[in-house]
C-alpha cells in the first residue's frame, strides 16, 4: 500500500500546504476516500467533481532497448493500463483521494535476469497550469520461469490535497501518472512506437 501526501515511516512528507497558504499539521488524520464513502459523512455529496485522474500518454509506457529499437532486443517493458480514483471533500476540508493502477510488466527476449525494478510516478497538478507535488514509486517485479508477464494493481492509499477555500472544485487539479523514463524513452513513446509487454507484437 503506497501513501501519497502524508508522513509514514518510509515516505517523506510530501504536503500541498505551502501551495495554499493552509496548515500541514491534524492532515495525517483524514480518513481515506474508501473509508469516508464506508460511513456516515458520505451521505454529504462533494460539493464539486474529484480530480481527474490518469496516465500521461508519453510515459504510460515503458519499453527497454539493449541496441536498435526492434524486436529482439527488447528487454523489460511495463503499460499502465487502468487508472482509478475516488475523492471525498467538503466543507472547508481537503481533498482526500486514493488511487489504483493497473499496470502489465512484461520481459523481453533481451530482458537481463528474471526480476527488474521499474519506477512510477504520481504527481498533483493544477489543470493545465503546473505540477504542485510529485512523488516517485519503486516496484520490484519477479518473473516466474515460463511467465514473460505479470499483472499488478498498485494502490496509493491517500493523496491529501488541500484547498484555499471551500469553494475551491476538485476539478480544479488532476493526478497523473506515469513511469520514470529516459529521454530517449520518452520520445520513443511521443512518436507513437511501441512494443506490447509481452514484446510479441509491434503496432
Amino acid at each position: 500500500m503506497r501513501y501519497f501526501g502524508i508522513k509514514t515511516s518510509l515516505k517523506s512528507v510530501l504536503s500541498f500546504a505551502a501551495v495554499f497558504g493552509l496548515m500541514a499539521s491534524g492532515l495525517s488524520g483524514c480518513r481515506s476516500a474508501q473509508e469516508a464513502f464506508a460511513i456516515g459523512e458520505a451521505a454529504e455529496k462533494n460539493p464539486g467533481p474529484c480530480p481527474e485522474a490518469f496516465a500521461l500518454y508519453d510515459t504510460a509506457r515503458l519499453v527497454e532497448f539493449h541496441g536498435s529499437e526492434s524486436y529482439s532486443n527488447v528487454g523489460f517493458t511495463a503499460e499502465i493500463n487502468k487508472v482509478r480514483s475516488l475523492c471525498r471533500y467538503y466543507g472547508d476540508r481537503p481533498i482526500n483521494a486514493d488511487l489504483s493502477l493497473e499496470i502489465s510488466f512484461g520481459r523481453g527476449p533481451a530482458a537481463v535476469g528474471r526480476t527488474a525494478t521499474y519506477e512510477y510516478y504520481v504527481a498533483v497538478t493544477r489543470k493545465n497550469i503546473e505540477v504542485i507535488e510529485k512523488s516517485v514509486f519503486p516496484i520490484t517485479i519477479t518473473f516466474p520461469e515460463g511467465v514473460d508477464v505479470v499483472d499488478v494493481t498498485e494502490s496509493v492509499a491517500e493523496i491529501i490535497i488541500p484547498r484555499a477555500s471551500e469553494t475551491t472544485s476538485g476539478g480544479n487539479f488532476e493526478i497523473i501518472v506515469g513511469f520514470e523514463l529516459t529521454p530517449a524513452q520518452v520520445a520513443f513513446n511521443s512518436d507513437g512506437k511501441r512494443f506490447r509487454v509481452s514484446a510479441g507484437q509491434e503496432d
